[in-house]
């Protein structure tokens, strides 16, 4: 547990710390001790939320005469396809299902922090799985369209010098993902922690009962690091697996073929 050094004229009755997620239960695999932690469960509740969503908005679907929630399905059915078309183009539409996964999740997985749960999205073990499944897209697309000769020749392209700086980049793909968008949300949410405990504190100091001075001001940053800031990584994390994955293979034709 690291603690976060805090000037004493902040310090309040407790002192803020900055830990991982909370380690439920562990169990002993293989001689490996494997932790179940809280990121664990409440990945099991966004998915909840995400399948939940999606059953409500395509409940009882009609061709004329459409709901509401059908509309409302329709249109972000609608609106992720065309940012993958125009971002990736038309030979790549199948990956639609997959960021729009990824797309929820990522919103979702940050927005649960509103209810006062730990963000799964400040969990790096979360980030770096989405990351190396994007790399393992990714290399199965070199490999598909230019065969595994092709795939290695690439690390010396366009001279052989070059051969470990693309090797280093290639590998650094996943990391790179995973650290953007992990170091967003947790820098956010400790951010948001230094300031809530920073006017706790002040309350206490100057003899408030009670922490007035944190109401309010946290409420209006929230914005900004639990609303603004989420939505914008989702989306950046989008954009760079549908870029990346698309480099990968041939670009398409003038008509879009």
């Amino acid at each position: 547990m690291a603690m976060m050094a805090i000037p004493e004229c902040l310090q309040g009755p407790e002192q803020l710390s900055v830990t991982g997620p909370k380690v439920i239960f562990s169990f002993e695999l293989f001689g490996t001790t494997v932790n179940f932690t809280e990121t664990v469960i409440l990945e099991w509740i966004v998915m909840a939320i995400i399948l939940g969503g999606c059953a409500f908005l395509t409940h009882n679907l009609k061709v004329r005469g459409v709901s509401k929630r059908q509309a409302i399905a329709e249109m972000a059915v609608e609106a992720i396809t065309n940012l993958v078309r125009d971002t990736m183009g038309k030979r790549w539409l199948w990956f639609t299902p997959y960021i729009a996964s990824i797309f929820c999740f990522s919103i979702f997985g940050s927005l649960i922090s509103l209810l006062g749960f730990r963000a799964v999205t400040s969990d790096f073990s979360v980030l770096l799985t989405w990351a190396a499944m994007t790399f393992a897209l990714i290399t199965w697309t070199k490999l598909k369209f230019g065969g595994v000769g092709g795939y290695l020749k690439g690390f010396a392209d366009p001279i052989p010098v070059m051969l470990p700086i693309n090797i280093l980049s290639e590998i650094s793909t996943p990391t790179a993902m995973a650290l953007r968008h992990f170091g967003n949300i947790a820098g956010g949410s400790i951010i948001m922690g230094l300031i809530y405990f920073g006017l706790t504190s002040l309350s206490h100091m100057i003899g408030m009962q009670g922490a007035w001075l944190s109401i309010g001001i946290p409420a209006v940053l929230s914005l900004y690091f639990d609303l603004f800031s989420d939505f914008m990584q989702a989306f950046i994390f989008v954009m760079l697996t549908m870029v990346f994955i698309s480099n990968a293979g041939p670009q398409e034709d003038a008509d879009g073929a």
